[in-house]
Parts: C-alpha cells; sequence; structure tokens
C-alpha cells in the first residue's frame, strides 16, 4: 500500500475518510482527433481539484498499474493479450489473422492508439486499489474519476471502453463483502457490468439511462430483470429525452430508497458518467451539475462504503465541473461558485472556462421539454417497485475463506 499525503485522525466526527486517485498519466492518451473521448478532461478536473484545495482534505494516490494476470480477473485471455500487443502499425496489417483479430474484439468506436494497454492499466489499477482500500477499512470513499467505463464485455471492447475496470473492481470487492449494490447514471446503459452479474444475487446492478429509438447500445429494457439465482437483481430505469433534475430526482430518490431497503448492501458502487449532462456533446438529458450531484450526495447519505467511478461525458469543460463539484459533495465541502483561479488553476486550462469561469454555468437546454410524463414515470417507478417486492428480502451469502488481494507493486505517493 502506499503512503498518503494527509491523514484524517484528527477530522471531524461524522466526516467521510475520503482517498482519491490519479496518476497524471492517464490524460494524456488520445483516441485521435475526431473521436468524443477525450481523456484530457481528466486533467482538467484534477486541476480544478487542486485549485480548490480539495488535495488538503482527502488522502490522495498514484494509483498501482493493473496487469494483465489482473483483468484477466474478468476478461477472456486472449483479448487481453490481444490489447496487450496491438498497435495501430499492427492494426494495419491486412494478414487474415490480424483483420480476424480485430472483427473480433474491437468496435468500430473504440479505436487502437498508442500505449491503449498502458491507458487500460492505469484507470483499472485505480478502481482495483479503491476496492482494497475499502475492503481493509482504510477510507470511506475511494473515487476514481478515469475509471467507469461500463462497455466493455468479456471479450470485446464496445462504446469507448476496453477494460472493464467496474467489473474487476466489484470482483475485488466481493471478497470481502456479501453484496455490492452497483449504480449507473451515465446516459448510457450500463450493459457491460449488468451482462458480467446477470444471473447472480451477489451483485445488484441499477441503471438511469436513456432508452429507445437505437440509442447505443440499445440494451436496458425496464424488462432486463436478471436471470437465475439474479432474476430481479438487474434493475433499468429507461428514460426518454430531455429529462430535468426535478423529473429525474422524482425517480432516482425513491427507486434507491426501496432498492437500500430490499437488497441492503455491504458496499456500493457509483458511476457517475457526466453525459447525463444537459448541453452534452452525445447525450440528450437534461440535468444541471447541481442535479447530477444531488444524485452523489443522496447515495452518500446511505453511510455505506463507496466507490465513486467517472464514465461517459464529451463537453469536457462541463465533465471537469461536474466531477470536481461531486469531489466536494463526497468531501461534505460547499466550492464557491467563482473558479479559482488565484489558488493556482493553471493557465493552459484558463481558455477552457470562458467566458463565465463559473462552476455551475447554465448547461440545460431550457428549450427542451421533457419527454418523461408523469403517467410514463409512474409506470416505471411501479414496475422496479414491484421487481423488488419479489426479492423478498436481501440475499442471503455464506462467505468462504477470503481470496489473497492483489499484488500492488511499483507503488508509490503522490
Amino acid at each position: 500500500m502506499m503512503a498518503a499525503t494527509k491523514g484524517h485522525d484528527d477530522a471531524p466526527k461524522g466526516k467521510h475518510k475520503v482517498a482519491y486517485f490519479y496518476d497524471a498519466d492517464v490524460a494524456n492518451f488520445h483516441y485521435g482527433h475526431l473521436h468524443p473521448m477525450k481523456p484530457h478532461r481528466l486533467a482538467l478536473t484534477h486541476n480544478l481539484v487542486l485549485s480548490y484545495g480539495l488535495y488538503e482534505k482527502m488522502d490522495v494516490y498514484r494509483p498501482y498499474r493493473a496487469s494483465p494476470e489482473d483483468m484477466k480477473t474478468f476478461h477472456q485471455p486472449e483479448y487481453i493479450d490481444f490489447l496487450q500487443s496491438v498497435t495501430p502499425d499492427r492494426l494495419r496489417d491486412k494478414t487474415a489473422a490480424n483483420n480476424y483479430a480485430r472483427t473480433r474484439f474491437l468496435s468500430d468506436d473504440c479505436p487502437v492508439f498508442d500505449g491503449v494497454f498502458d491507458f487500460c492499466s492505469i484507470y483499472t489499477g485505480a478502481s482495483m486499489q479503491a476496492a482494497v482500500k475499502l475492503n481493509h477499512k482504510e477510507c470511506d470513499i475511494a473515487i476514481n474519476w478515469s475509471g467507469g467505463l461500463h462497455h466493455s464485455k468479456k471479450a470485446e471492447a464496445s462504446g469507448f471502453c476496453y477494460v472493464n475496470d467496474i467489473v474487476i473492481g466489484i470482483l475485488e470487492l466481493l471478497k470481502y463483502h456479501s453484496r455490492v449494490l452497483y449504480i449507473d447514471i451515465d446516459i448510457h446503459h450500463g450493459d457491460g457490468v449488468e451482462e458480467a452479474f446477470y444471473t447472480t444475487d451477489r451483485v445488484m446492478t441499477v441503471s438511469f439511462h436513456k432508452y429507445g429509438n437505437g440509442f447505443f447500445p440499445q440494451t436496458g429494457s425496464m424488462y432486463e430483470i436478471g436471470q437465475g439465482p439474479g432474476k430481479y437483481t438487474s434493475v433499468n430505469v429507461p428514460l426518454k429525452d430531455w429529462i430535468d433534475d426535478e423529473g429525474y430526482m422524482a425517480l432516482f430518490k425513491p427507486i434507491m430508497s426501496k432498492v437500500m431497503e430490499t437488497y441492503d448492501p455491504a458496499v456500493i458502487v457509483l458511476q457517475c458518467g457526466a453525459d447525463s449532462l444537459g448541453c452534452d456533446r452525445l447525450g440528450q438529458f437534461n440535468l444541471s451539475i447541481k442535479g447530477h450531484g444531488e444524485a452523489v450526495d443522496y447515495i452518500k447519505s446511505f453511510r455505506k462504503p463507496l466507490m465513486v467511478l467517472g464514465g461517459g461525458g464529451y463537453t469536457i469543460k462541463n465533465v471537469a465541473r461536474c466531477w470536481c463539484f461531486e469531489t466536494g459533495v463526497l468531501l461534505d465541502e460547499e466550492l464557491p461558485g467563482n473558479l479559482p483561479f488565484t489558488n493556482g488553476l493553471s493557465n493552459e486550462y484558463y481558455q477552457y472556462f470562458s467566458p463565465d469561469w463559473q462552476l455551475h454555468p447554465p448547461v440545460s437546454k431550457e428549450e427542451k421539454e421533457n419527454q418523461n410524463g408523469p403517467e410514463y414515470c409512474a409506470a416505471i417507478r411501479a414496475h422496479v417497485e414491484d421487481n423488488l417486492r419479489k426479492l423478498q428480502g436481501a440475499p442471503s451469502v455464506q462467505m468462504q475463506e477470503i481470496p489473497q488481494d492483489f499484488l500492488i507493486q511499483n507503488a508509490s505517493n503522490v
């Protein structure tokens, strides 16, 4: 384990102890000039976190880097071997074997770029280490904004996601915890995580997402509820365009309250994809940064061990504002609305936040009407709550001998 930059033995009673994971290298990878996924958004986020002084209120770590063996705890070995060896030059090789591997493992929205395996290693290792910190009660909340890549499957890159750090992190949590609750507030359905745990009752997956009209990944209907022992532990809340803060919370809070009451998880993983914000480059919801953060604050209020991850988000200046604000929420810190340039916000990031330089600029598309009417929302809520009643209480799990933690190597503190 790495030494932290700041301890919390003297933290006020009732405050959460927060661990924060960031490796500056993760922001330097590039999917391609025209690709909407920009890892650079993580540098913007971290710079805001530093500028607001939030790093002084939590334990900051440069994370462990996941090995191929770590990734193979979920992913097919042949797929990870391919990711480890593939390069843009090799991908241009037109041999039959290479074409087969490319078509088998990659989707069109997942380009091979220089360092793709290293990129996966950084964000996956951070989620693994976050899980270990929670397992050993070294923190109450663990934050990895570089993680949350929820679409990748056992042997397939999908939806800008190559390695599913969420599934791997949850597998680590399951070594110590009987039941894990996964919550996804990205605008896209958390299909990769749901699929991985679709037949087990040890993980409940709850996804609030846009559904219909061919919207990626075209899964996540409210009738996807799990199978076998996992029946009723997949919860999907399919939403229509332009849902706003009020409409979202009217569903989110009662559904999550019922989930917590029924499933009683030992630990929670929360994926905070920021493409559910209004004005997102790819999204079609209408949440404000405060509305998005209200969902985070509500889950934090249950005071369960909590892993918080990033995810989607393609208007990067708003992604950075959102995740910085939510870092403050998790720390119980109220942040000033004026961005703190005087505290050292780097000049190279200054341009991204013009012309207002505010933490909460207008991000809603005011002219868009919420397509989620009262009858539609009532029907979804009734369906979800009916399925939760069929669970008949939290599943009982017989815990076996705890497997060995993954080995952390070459670790050093920030």
